[in-house]
């Protein structure tokens, strides 16, 4: 009989974690639930609650317990389940001595303090959030080494370089190979940037996702942050990296051996797939809905390009945030967040996003970071800095 891996979702009601809930539920004879941590979607947490019975739950606000309470009473649900707060209850929850597996889903570094410590305390861990490995990418690493943590990506991209790199050895592979969709945006006239809409950038022509990532991909800074998490993931620089556009998003990354070899991972375009690898690896189980099976026939053509630095510079800065390191990965990541907002509030324009990021990297401070607070110190600082940048441009 396989073994039972007990779970902590960080982010429960997003996107990922919601997703990742319907990957368990298909799943029931593999995992139990033992914490949820979510923001502020109270009608989504107490549905979760009723249907996976935790022993934690995770609000944002100490405010929302009551709220969250009568919910729950309100669908006739008694059982037992203590209601935890912030930063500290995530980190309870991440840690917590039943939880052996945790997946951190939370928005932007919203979840970073607790993903940490359950790689401390020694969790095996599956990475959606980007954000972690961007700005304390040789922390997190350097802890997981020394715990002996397996970090299982989430993302689809990384999730298929994972799988690709499974037909070779490390001193093989010659290039990795990220695959983008290109966006709403890849063939808009550059003239049209400046007047790009919110409503515009949130209709991704392929993935349903939250409001910064598919901003992210509208500006292809999701590939820069992607590079850099790629790095800290398999160890590889700068050079051996490309992205290369690819609008079928059917092809999810690929990794080109020596012997000019290249492997590629093909899926269908649904977060459950990667998920579903990441939970149950190293084990393949068959999924049990048809629709995540992939059909060529009907996808029949595939179309790739490379990217074009000039329309989407955000892409570059990247590049040159993981060449720089230091606190410049830690700028690129709390410009982009604080950027994107303020376009979604029609406080910036389109083209002004990398714009703002850029200004903010040349003004980042240059000290050294030594430890995880080094981090969350620097994190504060650049996002203060953001701040003041932004208000001059609004």
């Amino acid at each position: 009989m396989a073994e039972i891996k007990s779970l902590c979702i960080l982010g429960s009601t997003g996107s990922i974690g919601q997703n990742c809930l319907r990957v368990v539920s298909s799943l029931r004879d593999r995992f139990r639930v033992v914490a949820l941590a979510a923001g502020r979607n109270l009608e989504v947490l107490s549905q979760q609650i009723v249907e996976f019975r935790p022993r934690v739950v995770v609000v944002s606000r100490a405010a929302d317990r009551e709220p969250l309470r009568d919910r729950l009473r309100a669908r006739g649900y008694r059982q037992r389940v203590a209601i935890r707060v912030g930063v500290e209850g995530q980190v309870e929850a991440a840690t917590h001595p039943d939880v052996d597996f945790v997946v951190s889903a939370c928005h932007a570094t919203t979840g970073l303090v607790a993903t940490y410590e359950a790689v401390r305390a020694g969790k095996r861990l599956a990475l959606a959030n980007k954000e972690v490995l961007v700005v304390a990418g040789e922390v997190v690493m350097r802890t997981a080494r020394e715990r002996g943590v397996d970090i299982l990506p989430i993302d689809s991209e990384h999730s298929a370089v994972h799988q690709c790199l499974r037909a070779g050895r490390p001193r093989e592979v010659r290039r990795l190979i990220l695959t983008g969709s290109g966006g709403p945006f890849l063939k808009t006239p550059k003239r049209r940037f400046p007047h790009i809409t919110p409503g515009e950038a949130l209709k991704h022509p392929v993935w349903q996702m939250g409001g910064r990532i598919t901003i992210d991909s509208a500006t292809l800074m999701n590939k820069g942050l992607e590079l850099i998490e790629a790095h800290w993931l398999f160890g590889l620089p700068s050079a051996q990296m490309d992205v290369v556009i690819h609008p079928e998003s059917v092809i999810h990354s690929m990794i080109e051996f020596e012997d000019g070899s290249v492997m590629a991972q093909l899926g269908v375009a649904d977060m459950r797939v990667p998920i579903q690898y990441a939970l149950t690896y190293p084990e393949r189980l068959a999924v049990r809905d048809d629709s995540l099976r992939l059909d060529l026939a009907a996808v029949s053509r595939l179309h790739f390009c490379r990217p074009d630095y000039r329309r989407f510079p955000c892409l570059e800065l990247g590049r040159e945030a993981l060449e720089a390191g230091g606190v410049a990965p830690i700028a690129l990541n709390a410009a982009d967040e604080l950027a994107v907002e303020a376009f979604l509030s029609h406080r910036l324009r389109f083209v002004d996003i990398p714009r703002v990021i850029e200004e903010v990297i040349e003004q980042a401070p240059k000290a050294p970071l030594k430890s995880f607070n080094d981090i969350l110190e620097a994190d504060q600082e650049v996002r203060r800095r953001a701040a003041e940048v932004l208000a001059q441009r609004s």
